[in-house]
């Protein structure tokens, strides 16, 4: 029998960490080894009972989630999973924390703690994903991304760039959208795993970091140099071509590998509309979205790139797409944008 994945809940409620402990306890692969009532003591018992998995809130007194974080990634690399009612409010805590090495987030009903049973499953689905990640220390995309510079005349045997990505996707996406200069002339569309109430704080997080302009896409819009459109999550985007003109479009059409937004809806329908003049990036996540898409652009001539396993949070997708046989490049993250700048 495999053995139990241990968990450190940390939390400043002593009724939420009873609460926690009781739902995850009757999961039969799942043991809570710990708890611990703020960053501080976050710290020093991940050293002490070296746990699978770190369940952490943020907003805690003295000592928060953020700083807990920091010192994890630090001192005991481990991979955490982020439970915090701050991002009914304000996700950028949530992104940073991101960004400094925490794997993946889940939001904690606010003010209506009954309200917690019903995330048992998805709470327990999100620790055993966490699991399989491989925890890293993540720098600050400021100070670690460089941007690109592009010297050349010619212009691009590319008109479209899909990226696509999952678990540990935001920060991968931070990277390599930052690293493109304000002059990259072929459109992005990005599909990023992530619930519809998260996004548009994404896309306003990454458009003040980036000198493109980062937008949420809406039925009707094109394709577009110089801007970056992220699928939204209430439906399945896709790209058709009517008299020319390239168009956003949503379908409701269930895609079983990930459904709103769906990465093979938007890719699929992206290698009907360009053919070989697109390119598919397929970045870090767990599962097997993405692949037929990717399948599908290299099938038409397109190019396609794949994350490393070394970079990655979990090396699932673009696994999945690599052993499909359906991937060019496998790059390391921080050399994404440079390949995106100088091999198009």
């Amino acid at each position: 029998m495999a053995a139990k994945l241990k968990i450190l809940v940390v939390d400043d409620s002593a009724f939420m960490r009873l609460l926690i402990t009781d739902l995850l306890s009757e999961d039969k692969e799942i043991e809570v080894a710990g708890t611990a009532i703020n960053g501080l003591e976050a710290i020093e018992k991940t050293a002490e009972l070296k746990p699978d998995i770190v369940l952490l809130d943020l907003n805690m007194a003295e000592y928060d989630g953020l700083y807990a974080v920091k010192g994890i990634m630090q001192k005991n690399p481990t991979p955490i999973l982020i439970l915090s009612s701050v991002g009914n409010t304000d996700l950028q805590p949530v992104f940073e924390a991101l960004k400094n090495g925490a794997v993946d987030y889940i939001n904690k009903p606010d003010r209506n703690k009954s309200k917690m049973r019903e995330l048992q499953k998805e709470l327990v689905q999100k620790i055993k994903s966490t699991s399989r990640a491989k925890p890293k220390k993540i720098g600050s995309v400021k100070s670690k991304v460089k941007v690109v510079s592009r010297k050349r005349s010619r212009k691009s045997n590319y008109d479209l760039v899909a990226i696509g990505a999952s678990t540990g996707g935001p920060t991968a996406i931070e990277r390599v959208i930052c690293s493109l200069p304000q002059d990259f002339d072929i459109p992005i569309v990005v599909c990023q795993h992530m619930p519809k109430v998260f996004i548009p704080q994404f896309v306003q997080r990454l458009g003040s970091l980036t000198s493109l302009e980062v937008v949420s896409a809406t039925k009707g819009m094109s394709p577009t140099p110089g801007v970056v459109m992220f699928c939204p999550g209430h439906a399945n985007l896709i790209l058709k071509k009517e008299k020319g003109k390239v168009t956003v479009d949503f379908t409701d059409e269930v895609y079983p590998e990930y459904n709103n937004p769906s990465i093979n809806a938007m890719m699929l329908s992206a290698a009907k509309v360009y053919g070989n003049r697109m390119v598919g990036v397929i970045l870090t996540g767990m599962g097997k979205d993405g692949v037929k898409g990717m399948k599908a652009i290299n099938e038409v001539g397109g190019k396609t790139i794949a994350q490393n396993k070394e970079s990655s949070v979990i090396y699932g997708m673009p696994k999945a797409a690599s052993e499909a046989g359906a991937i060019e490049a496998i790059l390391d993250i921080k050399d994404i944008g440079n390949y995106l700048v100088n091999n198009l």
